[in-house]
């Protein structure tokens, strides 16, 4: 019996050691993973489209794939972030585009998040060109947490929203919405109607 007495001691007292030492242990808070993120360059939309803009440099250019999508709508793709701008258009020239029912339409579609936002804020900038855009940001666990549009009330329309192809807590994902954001207000401030 005498041999078994030491080993059981020595393993009582370093479990009290170890013990002692989990005395110390302080939780460490949750973290997100560090997000790099690219310097900002930009580069002109093509001239195949009835508006101009610069847009990142980071972004790839794609013709909206929804069925119902019109001929001038596109996407601007953040391939790094898995996410995309959807940019829609309308011809206010065209009889079936009224503009009433556009800007209506915006606000509907920003105002379908007001279950899930915490808060909805909307700000008006006025662009260089002597227009205004109208910037909503949503707050919240939203599909989209930024959207925009902007007109000059007689022949055009533009439209866009930010949406992330992952699901993911806006709180780490605030750095790519910050990022994103300073890429759609210089969008904004580059646009010009071609005709």
């Amino acid at each position: 019996m005498k041999k078994f007495k030491v080993p059981i001691l020595i393993v009582i007292v370093f479990g009290l050691a170890a013990a002692k030492c989990s005395e110390d242990y302080v939780p460490k808070p949750k973290g997100y993973n560090r997000i790099d993120l690219p310097e900002f360059a930009y580069q002109t939309l093509p001239d195949t489209m009835p508006y101009r803009f610069d847009y990142s440099q980071f972004a790839s250019l794609s013709r909206d794939s929804f069925h119902l999508a019109g001929r001038y709508w596109t996407n601007l793709n953040y391939y790094g972030f898995d996410a995309l701008i959807q940019i829609t258009y309308k011809d206010l020239r065209d009889p079936d585009n009224d503009i009433r029912l556009l800007l209506d339409d915006a606000y509907e579609l920003s105002s379908r998040h007001n279950t899930k936002a915490y808060s909805i804020e909307e700000s008006i900038i006025n662009l260089p060109s002597g227009q205004r855009a109208s910037v909503i940001e949503l707050d919240g666990e939203v599909p989209s947490q930024f959207q925009f549009f902007t007109t000059d009330t007689s022949r055009h329309f533009l439209r866009g929203a930010l949406y992330f192809n992952r699901a993911n807590k806006n709180d780490s994902l605030s750095p790519i919405i910050e990022y994103i954001k300073t890429d759609v207000i210089q969008m904004l401030n580059t646009l010009e109607w071609k005709y």
